[in-house]
């Protein structure tokens, strides 16, 4: 599950957007390397790493400061919320006894999901604030509905029976780096084969851009292997927005050229957050980008950097040392 506008990537070029839908509570709070507080967001250092926020670092590491360390606020989108409701749905789609899996019980399902969503993140009602007769709304649920039957093309639910839906899980390397995330599915064959499945209410990504894609998959895949030293057999993407199914049998290899992916990114991170120097990284995805206003890319200021900052060497005048914090 991913934060970013769900498609805009697409939209901005052909790429991936590695999407996470917005989600609710501490598991999902842990999941998303955010602090749960009781007041007002309180800034710390990154202390785990997450698919969409080693997305987000890769794709700009300010608007990784943004997320995780300055935790500015950002706007819900039609797009993204649409892709949280729809994931409520399939999974409180296997509550029901295999037989009653259909599509009009799934659809039956989304008024209440929608009702849920709105209680626990009253901010989407936002989103349909100007839209008094409700035109807009039905449409919008009327999207969701289509995607949730589209996934019955794509997959079988009446013979599956997932060992794991939304599962939060959490590794930590050797390194003393922490994995976590959130995996949309986990089902385990009689046989003990384990499939890690993930739906998307986006477009499949064009061929060129599968690797992409695939990046949040091999994530889950090494948090498993570390956690269960199983490696799973398959990675399964459901694209509900284009219909397609994108798969891929992880091997040894692979998630091993992810780890050591991972620890070089996690070393730039720890180096921009001991600097502060966190650099915008210019691309089509800028005008899905909330933070237009801090960004100096388009004439803005960030806010004051709220960690401290080291030097990388000792002032021949004697200013501070390489640990010494500068306000």
């Amino acid at each position: 599950m991913e934060t970013s506008t769900e498609g805009a990537a697409e939209a901005a070029g052909g790429g991936v957007a590695d999407v996470d839908p917005p989600v609710v509570g501490e598991q999902a709070a842990r999941a998303q390397d955010v602090p749960v507080t009781a007041g007002a967001p309180v800034a710390i250092a990154p202390a785990s790493l997450s698919p969409s926020r080693a997305s987000d670092f890769m794709q700009c590491p300010l608007l990784y400061r943004f997320r995780v360390i300055d935790r500015l606020p950002e706007k819900p989108s039609e797009a993204a919320t649409r892709g949280t409701l729809v994931h409520a749905v399939l999974e409180r789609l296997f509550d029901a006894p295999a037989g009653e899996r259909t599509p009009p019980r799934a659809k039956s399902l989304i008024p209440g999901q929608w009702d849920r969503l709105r209680e626990s993140r009253p901010e989407v009602v936002e989103l349909f604030a100007d839209d008094p007769e409700g035109e807009r709304l039905a449409r919008w649920l009327g999207e969701a509905e289509q995607l949730v039957e589209r996934w019955f093309s794509l997959e079988d639910p009446t013979r599956l029976e997932p060992a794991e839906r939304e599962l939060f899980v959490e590794a930590e390397l050797e390194s003393g780096l922490r994995l976590r995330g959130i995996i949309d599915r986990v089902d385990v064959a009689p046989t003990g084969e384990v499939r890690i499945v993930d739906y998307k209410t986006g477009k499949a990504p064009r061929p060129e851009y599968a690797e992409g894609a695939l990046f949040q998959m091999k994530f889950y895949a090494l948090v498993v292997w570390r956690l269960k030293q199983v490696v799973p057999r398959r990675l399964q993407l459901v694209y509900l927005g284009s219909g397609d199914v994108l798969t891929y049998d992880p091997v040894v290899a692979d998630l091993e050229r992810v780890e050591r992916k991972l620890l070089a990114l996690w070393e730039a991170i720890r180096l921009a957050t001991e600097t502060g120097d966190w650099r915008p990284r210019p691309t089509k995805l800028c005008g899905w980008c909330d933070h237009q206003a801090h960004c100096p890319e388009f004439g803005g200021t960030p806010p004051p950097y709220p960690l401290p900052v080291t030097v990388a060497g000792a002032d021949a005048a004697g200013g501070p040392g390489p640990s010494q914090p500068l306000r």
